[in-house]
């Protein structure tokens, strides 16, 4: 048997979790709604998370546009994704939501711009 303990983040309350691995059986207790339960099994099993960074722009207004992941990766493909993010420069203009890395480190999510920079005048 096997325990962590987690801090919730799915909802503002901060729940601690404690989830028990037995076997095939994963329990979570300590959560005050049904997305800690959700949390607490995906946390011990298949971990994800959001990246944010920055990318280099040529000719635009500011040097660096703020980009994140279109959605969440696998935990153990951050690095990777970081890397192939630091080699990347764009040409303004940039608006946000413009895809600025299509499938980041092969894990089939984009990478995208989160402000808009427009030529530098």
């Amino acid at each position: 048997m096997e325990t962590r303990e987690l801090t919730c983040i799915r909802c503002p309350l901060g729940c601690q979790l404690k989830v028990t691995i037995e076997e095939n059986e994963i329990s979570v207790t300590g959560n005050s709604c049904n997305r800690g339960i959700e949390y607490g099994k995906k946390e011990v099993l298949s971990p994800t998370r959001m990246v944010t960074s920055s990318v280099r722009v040529k000719g635009g207004e500011h040097i660096m546009v703020s980009v994140k992941t279109s959605q969440d990766i696998p935990k153990d493909k951050i690095f990777d994704c970081m890397e192939e993010i630091r080699k990347v420069t764009v040409h303004a203009p940039v608006a946000i939501g413009d895809v600025i890395i299509k499938d980041c480190a092969g894990t089939g999510v984009s990478i995208v711009a989160t402000r808009n920079v427009d030529t530098k005048s």
